[in-house]
């Protein structure tokens, strides 16, 4: 499992905040291009984003889902991105004073990225992951 970690400079509700917000979802997720629908349920247990992966106009329409969420502390999705399959990923946010320490884990759980062997997953994985943190601290930081 890949696990990243940013301190964001922002209390854990206004990081919240930007994870609730589904439709806020491409803004600092890497490789989610649109949303084309977002549960209204969302974050509840079995919501759905319905998203878009890929650049215009090789797009693939793809769910990500909650698999579980402790409001304001914890979120755990399964982010679906055919062809490659399905990863689990779990936000957990940890106050820190007045700022968030968010660690971002995920791994893949289903189709062909499994069979990637884990010493090469992982770094492409932390990869994309530092690059989401800082989109999502932009988020949280810089808003009203």
């Amino acid at each position: 499992m890949s696990t990243n970690t940013r301190i964001m400079h922002a209390t854990p509700d206004q990081v919240w905040e930007i994870l609730a917000d589904g439709w806020l979802y491409p803004l600092w997720v890497v490789g989610a291009s649109r949303m084309r629908e977002v549960d209204d349920e969302w974050p509840a247990v079995g919501a759905r984003l319905h998203h878009s992966v890929g650049s215009w106009p090789l797009l693939i329409d793809d769910t990500t889902e909650v698999l579980d969420v402790h409001p304001g502390t914890m979120l755990k999705l399964k982010a679906r991105a055919w062809p490659t399959g399905a990863a689990g990923v779990t936000l957990h946010l940890r106050p820190s004073g007045v700022e968030t320490e968010v660690v971002m884990e995920e791994d893949a759980i289903e189709g062909p990225g499994r069979l990637l062997p884990k010493p090469m997953r992982d770094p492409l994985l932390s990869w994309r992951n530092v690059e989401a943190l800082r989109r999502l601290a932009y988020l949280c930081e810089r808003r009203p």
